[in-house]
């Protein structure tokens, strides 16, 4: 239920995002049920399993207008269509090897009427130009994410958090993260765990990694 989202992000509630955010599941589930994106157990718990979660990132960071984003491997449009949706002065970029996964976003965002999403079926590594911020839901290992995406980081520090990555991922990842800094040395990651701002259950292993180079 969107009164999920708006319990969490109450400025939503009487602004014109709101409106977006309650059409959103009703689009998604004419797409679901058309080219499968969604887990049907998931669709069930749309709010919370996909836009609460994709928002975690806007519970830690609020990004300032002009930022550039890019979500690799969005599949069916997450974080970046929420993201894209509560921040629409920020320009993203969302990018998945499945063309049909592409299409949905697509389609989702134009009916969203959401000017500031650029989606493209292709490999990250393809995709020109340097970003702000790289985020991505549990696509891949932190270190295989890095090594597609390190080089598209800008350099700066426009925003409250230093440029870099912002990934949401869950479960035990002492190993992975180890093997991130013993390859990328320069790097640093803060862990943030989402059940510090979400009180469901299913948020209890879940974490936000924000990565970023260490000032030299």
């Amino acid at each position: 239920m969107s009164d999920l989202l708006f319990h969490y992000f109450p400025e939503l509630e009487q602004d014109k995002r709101g409106e977006a955010f309650k059409e959103m599941k009703e689009l998604y589930e004419f797409w679901n049920a058309q080219i499968n994106v969604i887990s049907r157990k998931d669709m069930d718990s749309f709010y919370e399993r996909h836009v609460l979660h994709s928002l975690a990132i806007a519970k830690k960071i609020q990004f300032k207008p002009g930022t550039r984003i890019l979500d690799i491997g969005t599949g069916g449009g997450f974080p970046g269509v929420p993201l894209a949706t509560y921040f629409p002065e920020c320009e993203f970029t969302l990018v998945d090897s499945i063309g049909k996964k592409v299409k949905v976003v697509k389609e989702v965002s134009d009916i969203l009427g959401l000017k500031n999403v650029q989606a493209f079926h292709s490999r990250v590594e393809e995709i020109p130009g340097k970003f702000d911020f790289i985020v991505s839901r549990a696509v891949a290992p932190m270190i295989e994410l890095a090594d597609w995406t390190i080089q598209k980081i800008a350099p700066g520090h426009g925003n409250d958090l230093a440029n870099g990555f912002l990934f949401l991922k869950g479960g035990d990842l002492k190993a992975e993260l180890q093997s991130f800094q013993e390859k990328y040395k320069g790097y640093r990651i803060d862990t943030y765990v989402l059940s510090d701002w979400y009180e469901e259950e299913f948020f209890s292993t879940k974490q936000l990694l924000h990565g970023y180079q260490l000032k030299r």
